[in-house]
């Protein structure tokens, strides 16, 4: 008997956009492409091999994440964060996040969350302890996404996740041991307030390690526009 040929699957629009989004986001928040760089849709649809229509679907959604800019009649940008929007991410992130922690302490929920939460803490001290800095600062951004997500409300975690978006991008400057050592610590500060039921306690910890933030990364500055972070 003989087969009939397979027939060609042709990968829907939405897919190719999909999977040209995460390349392009990858690229940015590993610094492949520079705070600064602009995109052309002609270039990445002829270094892809793919139409127009993706790479346009891509950009804008990754315009919508705040990982891209998007200038009338200049083109579209890999952001370059200055010092106010730095703080203003960080501002952001913090009233969602105080939010989520009183949630939790707050509600009968909070033994298993501290369960996932001191996972992602463990996490860290282990790739602190062994110098891998970039995984130290994964395993951070998984702990505050796991506090937000423990609240269930679908809508804190959708403004959350274009905050983490451009804290990605905040981060891109900082890649060595000086700017991440003290994460493991800060976050067991406030993963055992967590577990203590310590409101009050939490929240001090995790005021002081989001001001601790905005100050190294504004410091950044003094190494040169090349790391990401300008001022105003």
């Amino acid at each position: 008997m003989t087969r009939e040929p397979a027939a060609a699957v042709q990968l829907p629009r939405a897919t190719f956009a999909s999977m040209m989004a995460e390349r392009l986001r990858d690229s940015i928040v590993n610094g492949t492409l520079e705070p600064g760089s602009q995109l052309s849709e002609v270039d990445l649809a002829h270094r892809y091999g793919i139409s127009r229509g993706p790479i346009r679907e891509a950009i804008q959604r990754l315009v919508q994440e705040g990982l891209l800019r998007s200038e009338p009649h200049r083109g579209v940008f890999v952001p370059v964060l200055t010092d106010a929007d730095v703080a203003d991410v960080y501002f952001a992130r913090a009233a969602l996040e105080a939010a989520a922690l009183r949630f939790l302490i707050a509600t009968s929920t909070s033994q298993n969350s501290y369960a996932i939460l001191d996972m992602h803490v463990s996490e860290m001290e282990t790739a602190a302890a062994r110098g891998d800095w970039e995984a130290v600062g994964r395993f951070d951004l998984d702990f505050h996404t796991a506090l937000v997500a423990s609240t269930g409300s679908q809508r804190l975690q959708r403004m959350f996740t274009t905050l983490i978006s451009e804290t990605r991008l905040c981060l891109v400057a900082l890649t060595g041991a000086g700017a991440r050592h003290h994460l493991a610590t800060e976050h067991r500060k406030i993963c055992d307030r967590i577990r203590d039921g310590d409101t009050d306690g939490a929240l001090a910890a995790l005021e002081k390690h989001h001001e601790e933030a905005v100050v190294a990364l504004t410091s950044t500055q003094g190494r040169g526009d090349s790391e990401g972070v300008e001022k105003r």
